[in-house]
Order: structure tokens, then sequence, then C-alpha cells
């Protein structure tokens, strides 16, 4: 058994996805590094992540520069991207044959400003899937109201789909829905949907944060009870989550797809990192530790972890807190599915203002 806290969550069931990209990472060999040493079953990525390596670095400056004047920037940036997630792909690919298509995944998110746009997300998807061209790549799709006919329509045609931006679980569970749609609509083509993966990436700490504001408010206005729940939101939502998964593949339909060789879609824990520095800089890894689910980790939470982690399955203790956290937040007048909505609104602009603000990097370092 290993003593790497990183290496037991594979031991457990979970995969570790980084959430992070750079060429750095690849260059250097870290990214190898990680694979080898931590059992890294996978990389996330976000145009924030990407508006980060290309300002901070001038890696990719020589690229920037020898572009063409007719391309756009924003195809630009695509072509920069996709280069990074080929490297990654390559880097996970035995990874990916090893396990038998069950980990080894890079994601490339379609451009944040498609949130509301179904049909260009849905054009998205299949274009960067086609340029980047490799078996172990998933396409990442916001879980807005909009993104939803888009995840099935994308599922149905054999693309691999990250569904990211899920605050709450009402969405999660229409996303699970539109996921099990289109592998419906794709079986009955006659395709083949065993290798078909996705995962939902349910985010965590985004969720105490709000929630945590307006139980300082309640404290503040001499509400009994407030302050206990502080920092309870997050792992209830997921706890929940877990247990409307759990729900979902008990009933004969997805029984049916599993048997035609469909894989779950399974639960992604996402902005795992902790805000609030009160909080252990591992609460979020530790609570969700469960089978068949994946944590994406920023790099400092990786390192905490990998320094401190006491790896233990804890699932089961945050499915069955959850209602009664959930009854006590409503008690001081929070509703989840609220402050989900407000997070989904915040979210759509959080990914696209940093994309703006690459794209006008780019253009500098053109200029």
């Amino acid at each position: 058994m290993s003593d790497n806290p990183l290496q037991r969550l594979r031991q457990l069931g979970q995969q570790v996805w980084l959430d992070d990209i750079r060429r750095g990472l690849f260059k250097s060999g870290e990214l190898a590094r990680l694979i080898a040493d931590d059992g890294l079953a996978g990389l996330t990525s976000n145009p924030a992540i990407f508006a980060k390596a290309i300002s901070d670095t001038d890696d990719y400056h020589t690229d920037i520069k020898a572009a063409p004047p007719t391309l756009t920037t924003e195809a630009l940036y695509e072509q920069l991207a996709i280069a990074d997630i080929q490297s990654a792909a390559d880097a996970f690919a035995s990874t990916y044959r090893q396990t038998n298509a069950e980990t080894g995944y890079v994601s490339l998110e379609v451009s944040p400003h498609l949130a509301l746009d179904t049909e260009g997300t849905i054009a998205a998807a299949s274009r960067l899937w086609r340029a980047v061209d490799r078996p172990n790549v998933m396409i990442k799709i916001p879980g807005t109201r909009e993104g939803l006919p888009a995840i099935r329509k994308t599922i149905a045609s054999g693309i691999n789909v990250n569904v990211t931006l899920i605050f709450s679980v009402a969405r999660y569970r229409e996303v699970l829905e539109a996921f099990l749609a289109g592998l419906a609509d794709r079986k009955l083509t006659g395709e083949s949907i065993n290798k078909i993966a996705s995962v939902a990436s349910f985010f965590i700490s985004r969720i105490d944060t709000l929630v945590d504001e307006r139980l300082e408010q309640r404290i503040a206005a001499g509400h009994a009870g407030a302050a206990s729940l502080r920092g309870t939101a997050g792992v209830a939502s997921a706890g929940s989550a877990m247990q409307a998964y759990r729900d979902r593949i008990a009933k004969p339909d997805w029984q049916q797809l599993a048997r035609a060789g469909a894989r779950p879609q399974r639960l992604l824990w996402a902005s795992s990192s902790t805000k609030n520095p009160a909080y252990s800089d591992v609460k979020y890894v530790e609570a969700l530790i469960a089978a068949d689910t994946v944590n994406t980790m920023p790099p400092e939470t990786l390192a905490a972890y990998r320094d401190h982690g006491k790896p233990e399955l804890r699932i089961d203790e945050s499915v069955s807190t959850a209602p009664q956290v959930i009854a006590g937040l409503a008690q001081h007048d929070i509703d989840l599915e609220e402050v989900a909505a407000q997070l989904e609104a915040e979210g759509v602009r959080k990914f696209s203002d940093p994309y703006d603000r690459l794209l006008a990097v780019i253009d500098k370092v053109r200029r």
C-alpha cells in the first residue's frame, strides 16, 4: 500500500485530475512525474487557466508572433490551446490504454461566450473534437439550461463531454438525463456507446463562499444556530448529488444502457480548493472521497493533499448528513437552488472575462 495519500485515493477508486495546464508541465517533465509518482489520472483546463499560462510566461510568444495576420485572435488562441491539449492527451495515452479508457482524460472547454447558445455550443464542440483528434479528450460544455440540449446532441454524436459549472442538485439531475438521452439516441442509430466517456463537474467551494456570506448576515441579525452551518453547504450539495446519482443508475433504463456497454457519467468534484483560510486546505478532498468519482485539484491543493491528506471513504457520511444541513439552511431562508442560479450566472462571467483578457494579451504579443 502506497504512503502517498494521492495514490491511496486511486486505490480507493477515486481519480485525481490536475486543474491546470501550461507548456512548462510538458517541457520540464513535471506532468510525467505527477502521473508516475502521484497516480494522476487526468487534467482539466478552462479559459482562466489558459489566460494565466499565456500571460505569465513567454512559452507561447514564438507561436503567437509566427501566426499569419489573417488568423483571428480567437482562432489563434484555439490553435495554442489545442496544441497543449494534444500534448497533455498524449502524456495520458498510456494511462488511457492501460485502464481500458476508464481514466486518462484531458478536457478542453468551448468558448464561454457560447454558454447560452445551444447551436453554437454544438458546432464548437464538434469542431474542437475533430481538431484535437484524441480519443482521451473531453469537450467541456457549461451545464446551463441552454447547454442541456447541446450535451445530449454531443453525446449522441460520439463525443466525450465534461459538463462544467454545475452548482445545484436539480441542474445535476437534468445534466444526467441529457447524458442518458444522448446515449439512448446514439444506441437507436446502431452506433456503439461503449467508449463514450463523460463527467459532471459539480462545483463545491464556491457554494460555501456565497452561503457563508449569507450566514454571516443571519448571525449578525441574531439567528440562533446559523453559525454552526458555516462551511457545510458545499459538501451537503455534493452529498445530495451523489444520492441522486445512486438513485438514477439503479433504474431499469440505465441498467439497459449499461448492458449495452454504456459507462456511467462520473461525478467530478470541481472547485475543490479551499477559499476560506479558516477551513482545512484539503476540506473538499477529504469529505468527498468516493469510488467511481473524480476530484480535480489545482496544484496547491494537490501538493497539500500529498503532504497531509488522510484518505478514507467518507462520501456516505456526506450523503447521510446532507438532508439535515439543507433543512437547516432553509430555516435561515437560504435556498440552495437560488444560490446555484446566482453562482451559475457569476460562473459564466468569471470564465468569459478571463477569456476576453486572454484574447487581449494575445493581441498585445502579436503587436
